[in-house]
């Protein structure tokens, strides 16, 4: 289905993923001749070209289909985990399944209804009400000492292992929560860090999650002696 390499290509790139066939394919658990064949129709419908790296990119036209269907994706999450309680896995596999049924009309008067948030549960950006954060950076390269606010679970992860999204809820490393890197070992690749709770986590689940660095507090002007 179109939609799904549309949703595939933009998540990946939002990601900052070089996005090729290969990788496509591993992404929708197909075979690489159906996503060549399926990446062939999408180029002479426009949607997509090779750049110089023979990346796939998607052009403007693919660009706002994707962002469509991504937008349907997330406000449907929303709506899942707000309204009617479902938890994060539940309701990503469920927007999966509603996302192509629903129209734009019951899409916007869905968002409206809601209070039209700006993320989806798991702080992604619902495409043309909000964008990523200009200063996020990765959980894994906030150093030791350091504390920030978990703005975002990478949606890639969500969809390569969906325990993951169950393993964060239930640590309560979810967006807004602010955390506390305490410690980070090289070489055993693990962060221990204070947030709902004291745990640890490896640098490569660590890596999933991004965050906005806490600002440091400005110190206090010397007094003058006398």
């Amino acid at each position: 289905m179109i939609a799904h390499y549309l949703e595939a290509i933009y998540y990946m790139r939002a990601e900052g993923e070089a996005v090729r066939s290969a990788r496509v394919a591993d992404w929708l658990s197909v075979s690489r001749p159906t996503v060549t064949a399926g990446l062939r129709r999408m180029a002479r419908d426009g949607m997509v070209r090779l750049n110089v790296r023979k990346e796939i990119e998607l052009t403007p036209r693919g660009e706002a289909a994707a962002a469509g269907v991504v937008r349907k994706h997330r406000i449907v999450e929303r709506w899942l985990t707000d309204a009617l309680g479902l938890d994060w896995v539940t309701a990503d596999r469920e927007a999966e399944r509603l996302e192509s049924a629903l129209s734009e009309l019951v899409a916007d008067k869905l968002h409206r209804v809601m209070g039209k948030p700006a993320t989806c549960p798991h702080g992604n950006p619902i495409p043309g009400v909000s964008v990523m954060r200009p200063d996020e950076l990765r959980l894994s390269a906030l150093p030791a000492g350091q504390s920030g606010t978990i703005t975002r679970i990478s949606e890639v992860a969500q969809r390569e292992a969906p325990p993951l999204l169950q393993y964060l809820h239930d640590r309560g490393l979810k967006p807004g929560t602010r955390i506390v890197v305490q410690e980070v070992d090289e070489v055993g690749r693990t962060m221990r860090l204070r947030g709902a709770r004291l745990l640890t986590l490896s640098t490569e689940t660590a890596a999933k999650l991004s965050v906005v660095r806490s600002a440091r507090p400005k110190a206090a002007p010397a007094r003058a002696r006398g």
